[in-house]
């Protein structure tokens, strides 16, 4: 096969390429690991990785430039996370076998999950963008301790490009540029940042866009299984008389109906008023075209060939403004201070029409966010202390209709969730410590005290199929702790063990949404709802080896109590109503016994001669429901997840050959009709995959960096667990990088 050829050349070439300047290079810089390193997401400030006894995988800006990924979701597939997709324009990372509203998403410390963010697959992530990125740090276990509500399986957290003041008074200028370009979606890309400082004031500027047409998925059966599958055969047009008909798809590996269109926008500022007193403001702005939902467009119809004539999301706007001040004086009771104000403002809609009906359904959510927060640090000898406050203020407008689209005439129909008022509002203490004990020994612990109060209200009840109730209320203390030990030696040897808890409250999606979640099946509010909690007991070993080679290993146990899991329901005593025309059975979020999740995650990493380098990592989760009897699968648990590279760095040109495996998720082990979405997979379940993908860079001087990049070399046929849409097939990569 001529692509793999090219590959083993490659390879060869990689090998006799670490000649005399690389061996220099490796005996001037054998010793590249240490627990020196920073992390800023545990306790949202700078502190040493040694000092922390739960597991924290950081990308750096070059990890996320080498990728050239699509958007900030394929980035953490491509490194090892499990992502979920329903669309191209999407993609819903799993953590410890949680997932959507069970983790929380953080942008520069600004906190992105609200009161609609659903325990089913979320798209959200793609709203950063990938380009704008220096650093993403994935916090693993629960966290809420500092980030309060939904922190259950742990935190990603996105930091964007930061301005740079200048050091002395000449004025600092940087600028930088990338395009971009993927075969398997036509897909271009485009971006832009600008930072102009001066010694007491600095701006950055970005700006993104992505244009990515319909994706292309492997030609070559997947070798786990011989059957192809998640062609696209047929797919809905209209005739000339505006009547909707189905059309054959003269390449069914061609995804008709999965491009999208994306700009980012990203405003940055900051004014050094003293030497110890700072100033930021952040301005972000995230829009884009309709994005398709694939997977609903391929369910099928015994009557009309397809279900949907049209399923997709409106333009998904995100705007975020966050004002931040920073403070440090040595002389106070506090030794720093940081105070943060922010807001967000969501656009979110969702656009359906059966095949074959007249009346497009639009339902729109307008979502407001306003945030505040404010930490003190003190060091007391051998301790040291953190505390503060954390307030959440979440506001919903809801709003719906049907659109006829040969009269352009609208009537209301029911809105996804109340019509009314909706808010959702979080208030909190939270306290962490640090005690030095000895040189060897850490111990780490914190508190959070919290309290959360929701209201939704309906305002026509005979749309709302004449609910029992007009107002769904509930107040909800909440609280969570955590305690861990960290023991290192010479710098080489950390063994960690911790205990932590966390919660999520149900917010407006779980109390109050009505939506047909499948076919046939309708989802209706039960106020009855209590938070989830987790326990989770965590060991953790890492180790350095002639501080050229890392272990880091962590085993964890999770049980999971409360949890709100989609059953079977009875509303104004019938088990099933009419929506949308279909009579339809009757659905509720209900809390449901408990269950355990028990796991494990391994890294590798090492220079192996010269400027040849080895990464591996692992990770695999297991998930039961508990019952009476036998202990039945939980939904969200991603199959055994592997990644291999070898690559080679030097100060021109760099190259990484990395392999994925995906293990085998039989439908035994699915949670049937719920969010494993088997009805997207063979009939016996996920097949197991593996890919092999090539990135290579070249810098032709200090100002022009050129990359190539082939994906999925051996075209294979294959999805993700739980996805409605195939992986791209062979993707060719070629982008040009400008900075000065």
């Amino acid at each position: 096969m001529p692509i793999v050829r090219l590959v083993y050349l490659l390879l060869l070439f990689l090998f006799l390429g670490s000649t005399a300047e690389a061996q220099s290079e490796e005996m001037d810089s054998l010793k590249i690991y240490n627990f020196e390193e920073a992390v800023i997401s545990v306790n949202k400030e700078v502190e040493l990785v040694k000092t922390v006894p739960s597991e924290v995988f950081i990308l750096k800006q070059k990890d996320i430039e080498k990728i050239n990924a699509l958007n900030t979701a394929d980035l953490l597939f491509a490194n090892g996370i499990q992502v979920q997709k329903s669309q191209m324009g999407g993609g819903s990372p799993v953590i410890r076998g949680f997932e959507a509203s069970r983790i929380v998403l953080v942008v520069d410390g600004v906190r992105l999950n609200n009161l609609i963010y659903r325990t089913g697959h979320l798209q959200d992530i793609v709203k950063t963008d990938v380009n704008s990125l220096e650093r993403i740090e994935v916090l693993f276990g629960p966290a809420s301790n500092r980030y309060g509500s939904d922190a259950l399986g742990g935190v990603i957290h996105l930091f964007t490009k930061k301005p740079k003041l200048a050091v002395d008074s000449l004025p600092l200028f940087n600028l930088s540029a990338m395009t971009a370009y993927n075969s398997a979606n036509n897909g271009i890309s485009g971006h832009l940042d600008f930072n102009f400082g001066k010694p007491r004031f600095a701006s950055f500027s970005s700006i993104s866009f992505n244009r990515f047409g319909d994706l292309s998925s492997g030609k070559n059966k997947n070798p786990f299984y011989e059957t192809s599958y998640g062609e696209r055969n047929i797919y809905a047009g209209l005739s000339q008389n505006g009547q909707d008909t189905v059309i054959s798809n003269s390449n069914p590996l061609l995804q008709k109906g999965s491009g999208y269109s994306q700009y980012d926008i990203v405003q940055k500022f900051i004014f050094k008023q003293l030497d110890n007193l700072t100033h930021g403001l952040n301005l972000q702005l995230s829009n884009s075209t309709d994005v398709p939902r694939y997977d609903r467009l391929t369910d099928l119809s015994a009557s009309t060939g397809l279900k949907f004539a049209e399923w997709y999301y409106g333009p998904q706007t995100r705007l975020l403004a966050a004002y931040d001040l920073n403070y440090r004086n040595p002389n106070l009771f506090f030794e720093s201070l940081h105070f943060g104000l922010n807001y967000q403002y969501l656009i979110e809609s969702r656009h359906t029409r059966n095949f074959g009906n007249a009346f497009l359904n639009s339902r729109i959510e307008y979502v407001q966010v306003i945030g505040s927060n404010l930490d003190f640090k003190k060091t007391l000898s051998k301790h040291e202390l953190r505390f503060g406050y954390d307030i959440q203020v979440n506001l919903l407008k809801s709003t719906a209709f049907k659109t006829d689209i040969f009269t352009d005439t609208t009537a209301v129909i029911s809105s996804r969730y109340p019509d009314g008022i909706n808010n959702l509002n979080h208030f909190a203490l939270y306290f962490s410590h640090n005690w030095k004990i000895n040189e060897q020994l850490t111990l780490v612990d914190g508190l959070r005290l919290g309290y959360s109060i929701l209201n939704s209200t309906i305002s026509n009840n005979e749309v709302m199929f004449n609910l029992p109730y007009n107002d769904i209320r509930q107040q909800t203390p909440v609280y969570s702790g955590s305690a861990g030990l960290v023991f290192t030696l010479r710098d080489e040897l950390k063994l960690s063990a911790m205990v932590s808890s966390g919660f999520r409250v149900p917010n407006v999606d779980d109390l109050s949404k009505i939506f047909e979640s499948a076919p046939g099946a309708v989802i209706v509010p039960n106020r009855n709802l209590r938070p989830e909690k987790t326990i989770s007991y965590e060991l953790g070993i890492s180790n350095i080896f002639v501080e050229r080679f890392k272990l880091e290993s962590s085993v964890y146990y999770s049980d999971f109590f409360d949890i709100v899991l989609v059953d079977k329901f009875s509303f104004n005593g019938a088990d099933s109503l009419l929506y949308d025309g279909v009579n339809s059975a009757v659905y509720a979020n209900q809390n449901k016994k408990a269950a355990y999740i028990v796991g494990f995650s391994s890294r590798f990493s090492g220079r192996i001669v010269g400027n040849l380098f080895l990464n591996l990592s692992a990770n695999y989760n297991y998930g039961r429901i508990k019952t009476d009897s036998t202990d039945i699968p939980l939904d969200h648990i991603p199959p055994l997840l592997l990644r291999g590279s070898l690559s080679f760095v030097n100060k021109k040109f760099s190259a990484e050959v990395f392999s994925l495996y995906n293990g085998w998720k039989r439908l035994k082990d699915y949670f049937l009709n719920g969010e494993d979405n088997e009805q997207y997979a063979t009939p016996l379940g996920m097949p197991a995959w593996f890919t092999i993908n090539l990135n290579a860079s070249y810098k032709i001087n200090k100002i022009i960096m050129l990359q190539i990049g082939i994906e999925n070399i051996l075209d294979t046929q294959y999805r993700t667990f739980a996805s409605g849409i195939n992986a791209p097939g062979r993707n060719f990569q070629a982008a040009i990088r400008v900075k000065f």
